[in-house]
């Protein structure tokens, strides 16, 4: 079964596709062409399992057949143009953004498949900067058009209908999730089937576009808070393709801040800070700026280098209070002095300036509206640390038992993972008050 682990292999049976499935669509691909293929299953064998390289006539057959777009085919670097497989990502072309919607929409249909647990996998950093330094460069939005060439006419009334939709879902309170999501992510198919499949002007284009990106980032926290981080991953890659070819480029940056802030949240930091530092020069507006700072700074002083840690922070503080004659971009709204304290704090927290990064988190905290108790979880798991540093283990068991509380009641895995983490940092203080409650409720 060696053939199995092979880039081709994986790209279609991901695809729920064998052998003689992939030759036959190799043949129709070709036949659309007024051509033919000799592509069968033993040809198909012979390049997954003896390592025969497929003619650049095949190679433009089964990108046809896996939907990359011809752009990005590269019949030298076989298999490594291949969708989803060794850590690549589909790259941003005039016509890639329903390849990549339907790449993440994907990892959630057939993520109840063996073989689909299998063959799914993270992204290579090294893959994630190289599409961040793409989207960064001024020549890739140079051309943005993506064709609708479908028959059903699709108007404003509809697109209205589902923005509004949309919005609606995406405001609801985490502890509804668990009912919402599925919504959300139907509706990102809709939107997806009605981008490749029907007609459309410019204008409505642009909308259709728009609501992908924001669909997209949307299922990806949501795949990311239960740690689903391939498939968080994909959809924010998904948004980025959307929000290029709707010539946003702002919401691009938000994403690739998102995946920045998976890569840090996965240890990654250099990653983390390589996209970020991308992200920043396609951006203008200060509340996303200071927001992509602060979120450097993190990735900065996760490795220890202190004076760029604190210039990104004074430029994350400074651009928070600038003033701009334009709207403060949705996804960046929420971004507040609370979430400014606190995060300044962890990355204080990580630069060993123990006593001041607890006196910021704890202010963040205070400074926090009601509204955002997930938010508050989070926080409260961050306090809980720095009291740890802090040689506190009392006061960081109450923090933590708190975080925990909040973390079940409203249905936020990745703040009960932030405790968690904090389990063996506890069970050097067994005696101290709060910590065995604390303890027997983690493992509850």
């Amino acid at each position: 079964m060696a053939e199995k682990t092979h880039p081709l292999a994986q790209a279609r049976i991901a695809r729920g596709m064998t052998g003689v499935d992939l030759a036959r669509e190799i043949r129709g691909a070709a036949e659309r062409r007024g051509l033919r293929s000799g592509a069968t299953k033993q040809r198909v064998y012979k390049w997954e399992a003896e390592g025969v390289t497929p003619d650049a006539d095949s190679q433009a057959y089964i990108a046809e057949v896996l939907q990359v777009p011809a752009g990005a085919v590269d019949p030298r670097s076989w298999p490594n143009w291949l969708p989803g497989v060794g850590g690549m990502v589909i790259p941003l072309g005039p016509a890639s953004s329903v390849t990549a919607l339907r790449e993440a929409l994907r990892t959630t249909m057939e993520r109840s498949s063996r073989s689909r647990r299998t063959f799914l996998t993270a992204i290579s950093g090294s893959a994630l900067v190289t599409l961040a330094t793409t989207w960064a460069s001024p020549d890739i939005w140079a051309v943005t058009s993506d064709p609708a060439h479908g028959t059903k006419p699709v108007g404003e009334e509809l697109v209205s209908l589902l923005e509004e939709t949309s919005a609606r879902l995406t405001v609801q309170a985490p502890e509804q999730r668990q009912h919402t999501a599925p919504l959300v992510d139907a509706l990102l198919t809709t939107v997806t089937d009605i981008i490749e499949g029907s007609r459309y002007n410019r204008p409505v284009q642009l909308r259709l576009h728009a609501l992908a990106a924001s669909l997209s980032q949307t299922v990806g926290w949501h795949r990311f808070d239960y740690g689903l981080h391939a498939e968080a991953s994909q959809y924010w890659i998904a948004g980025l393709h959307s929000a290029h070819t709707g010539g946003d480029r702002d919401m691009g940056a938000a994403l690739l801040g998102d995946l920045a802030y998976q890569a840090s949240w996965r240890d990654d930091p250099r990653t983390a800070a390589g996209i970020l530092e991308r992200a920043l020069s396609g951006t203008r507006h200060p509340a996303a700026r200071s927001l992509l700072h602060l979120r450097l700074a993190r990735a900065l002083a996760a490795q220890g280098e202190q004076r760029a840690t604190l210039r990104a922070l004074t430029a994350a503080e400074r651009l928070l209070d600038a003033s701009s004659g334009e709207p403060v971009p949705a996804w960046c709204a929420w971004m507040s002095s609370a979430d400014l304290a606190v995060d300044s704090g962890q990355a204080l927290l990580d630069l060993g300036d123990t006593h001041r990064a607890h006196q910021l988190i704890r202010e963040g905290r205070k400074l926090l509206p009601p509204s955002r108790d997930k938010t508050r979880g989070v926080f409260r798991a961050y306090e809980a640390r720095s009291h740890l540093d802090l040689g506190e283990p009392e006061r960081a068991a109450s923090a933590a038992l708190e975080a925990l509380q909040v973390a079940q009641r409203i249905g936020a895995p990745r703040c009960v993972s932030l405790v968690r983490d904090l389990v063996p940092a506890f069970e050097a203080y067994p005696h101290a008050e709060g910590v065995r409650e604390l303890l027997d409720q983690v493992a509850a």
